[in-house]
């Protein structure tokens, strides 16, 4: 485990409204942090600001991940004003529950754009500071789902594989900088994500699942998370037995196939 000292670095957290996003606002704050949190409610923003350790050491910086291309002209005055992150946490993001041949193209189209093109937009606009000061953390959030394709998440799985994608060449490309990327892979966690999930239509699903009910406590998570950072890990997975899924596709993909098609 590397010796970093979370004390005073810069800490960019999205998704910071609720959940896992949430609950790494409260872990930073206490190891001392200064944060910059974003999500679209600034309200709820505030709440999380109010509730950390040291809320005189966390801004607000209010984002629509799917607004992607507005994201560069709202984050360059920011870090004129503060200087370059030292970890930047691509939390923030949406599900949806449909099937392929029912679910409107632009549901897929808005998937890709909040939980792709909002965490690449982000980065491209840190990523410069990061390497000019040869040190820097991403930590990006992805799933199961960025594993393997589930049955009524499949614009959901193609944003989480892109992540994939595109920040294991990025690690690939600036190891030699000094900056780490870690992917995070959970299964079921404790947050509103099933109840906020997108139907067919772009509808709010408004329906939790079990699984997501009784799923791992988002501060346990936050906890994994900083220590993956500290052991640079490349990816970490967590949640119950459903993470089996990983290995079961990868020894046996004939079962896991039979496995997956009854998820429906």
């Amino acid at each position: 485990m590397s010796n970093l000292d979370f004390k005073n670095k810069k800490v960019w957290i999205t998704g910071a409204s609720s959940g896992i996003g949430e609950a790494l606002a409260y872990k930073f704050s206490e190891l001392g942090a200064f944060l910059i949190i974003s999500s679209r409610r600034e309200n709820e923003l505030l709440r999380v600001k109010n509730a950390c350790k040291n809320p005189e050491n966390v801004e607000i910086v209010p984002l629509d991940l799917e607004k992607y291309e507005q994201i560069a002209d709202i984050v360059n005055p920011i870090l004129q004003k503060i200087g370059n992150v030292d970890i930047l946490i691509n939390n923030g993001g949406a599900s949806q529950r449909a099937l392929v041949v029912d679910e409107d193209l632009d549901v897929i189209v808005r998937m890709m754009k909040i939980n792709f093109m909002g965490a690449a937009a982000l980065t491209k606009v840190v990523l410069p500071g990061m390497i000019s000061q040869k040190f820097g953390h991403i930590v990006c959030m992805s799933s199961l789902a960025g594993k393997f394709g589930i049955p009524l998440r499949s614009g959901y799985a193609a944003a989480k594989h892109a992540l994939h994608g595109f920040f294991e060449t990025l690690r690939a490309e600036n190891y030699d900088n000094g900056i780490r990327v870690m992917m995070v892979c959970p299964g079921y966690i404790n947050t509103n994500v099933a109840l906020n999930a997108l139907n067919a239509d772009g509808s709010k699903r408004n329906i939790n699942d079990k699984g997501q009910e009784q799923g791992l406590d988002p501060a346990v998570l936050a906890e994994k998370i900083i220590k993956g950072i500290k052991k640079e890990k490349l990816e970490i997975t967590a949640g119950g037995g459903e993470t089996n899924g990983i290995w079961v596709s990868r020894f046996f993909p004939n079962l896991f196939a039979k496995i997956i098609r009854k998820k429906k």
